[in-house]
């Protein structure tokens, strides 16, 4: 059989079904990334804040414990105001404060809604408690979500093109740019303009975030940049699958992990905690401080973007000095023609 024939013969069976297996698995290991964690989601160990006095806190802490055993992590403060300050510097998502005579409820739907309607349901438990008062327990949101979209699903949503703005951008700059230094200015550049593009989108045409545009803005294009930045030194080191292995990470753990649509402490075991060390749970936490809580909490999400980002040139860098390090090619000697001597 000539080779070209060959070449033009069917693949055999056997490789067929290796591809299928491979897509199977690959199929599985996508469902079992994003359904994992939104099946598993439950309210555990969610930091909330329980304010006034000592008999009172003690009591409701034990009926949250009977009614949501380890739901919650409480942190017993004086009063309102040490509630207050709890919830804006994103100690604690929500407090029942005990200490003005009159229960009330405070949460932060803008840190998450799932919990702040959680703790709505408790200020109904409480005010059913109380006999004769049709609404007993006030509820109070201190961190509201923007009223054209009052159930955060921008906020939520956008996580996913945050991961694939910053694939997409390591994988052209890879194929269509030559050069470290150029492919690294390329995606900071991008990462600039995109930042500025979604954050103009989410803020002036959906209404999903408030806060100050220009902050909004550099948090979408660091977290752009740390991931375009990471895949692209991978790929400078170990070729394609660097890449696949920095998409994997970022995409397959990072954004279902990212705690976007609930919170991180309401997603199964360990994985929450997981997820903030990743660029889209960072990244999204990091927008939620500074676009509704004036920056309270933002430290640690930035501490971690800034750390990928940093990996991320590190790894070019490593790239461009190896490469400079190979020994180049021997030329050709050139020996004078007689008739130029």
């Amino acid at each position: 059989m000539s080779s070209a024939t060959a070449a033009k013969a069917p693949s055999p069976w056997i490789h067929v079904a290796g591809v299928v297996a491979l897509l199977s698995i690959a199929l599985s290991v996508l469902v079992t990334a994003f359904a994992w964690p939104a099946t598993r989601s439950s309210v555990h160990d969610v930091p909330i804040a329980v304010a006034g006095p000592a008999a009172a806190t003690a009591q409701v802490t034990a009926a949250l414990e009977q009614r949501l055993p380890g739901g919650f992590a409480i942190t017993t403060v004086a009063d309102t105001a040490a509630a207050e300050t709890a919830i804006g510097n994103r100690e604690v998502y929500g407090a029942i404060d005990l200490s003005t005579g009159k229960p009330q409820v405070l949460t932060a739907s803008a840190a998450s809604p799932v919990v702040a309607q959680t703790l709505q349901g408790i200020a109904a438990a409480l005010s059913a408690a109380e006999p004769g008062t049709e609404a007993a327990v006030a509820v109070r949101d201190l961190a509201p979500l923007p009223t054209d979209d009052p159930r955060g699903a921008g906020l939520a949503a956008g996580a996913l093109p945050l991961v694939i703005g910053g694939m997409i951008a390591a994988v052209a700059l890879t194929f269509r740019i030559r050069g470290t230094a150029r492919r690294v200015t390329g995606a900071v550049s991008y990462a600039v303009v995109g930042g500025l593009a979604m954050a103009a989108i989410l803020q002036f045409w959906l209404g999903s975030i408030d806060g100050t545009y220009a902050l909004n803005a550099a948090v979408m294009a660091l977290s752009l940049a740390a991931t375009a930045l990471t895949l692209l030194g991978l790929e400078s080191l170990l070729g394609f699958p660097g890449f696949g292995l920095g998409a994997a990470v970022i995409f397959l753990l990072g954004n279902p992990l990212s705690g976007a649509a609930s919170a991180p402490e309401m997603l199964p075991g360990w994985s929450g905690a997981l997820g903030q060390l990743l660029p889209p749970g960072s990244a999204v936490t990091l927008l939620r401080s500074v676009a509704f809580f004036d920056g309270g909490g933002a430290t640690r999400p930035l501490l971690v973007l800034l750390s990928w980002l940093t990996f991320g040139l590190l790894l070019c860098a490593a790239s461009t000095v190896r490469r400079s390090r190979r020994p180049a090619a021997a030329e050709p000697e050139i020996t004078a023609s007689p008739a130029l001597v």
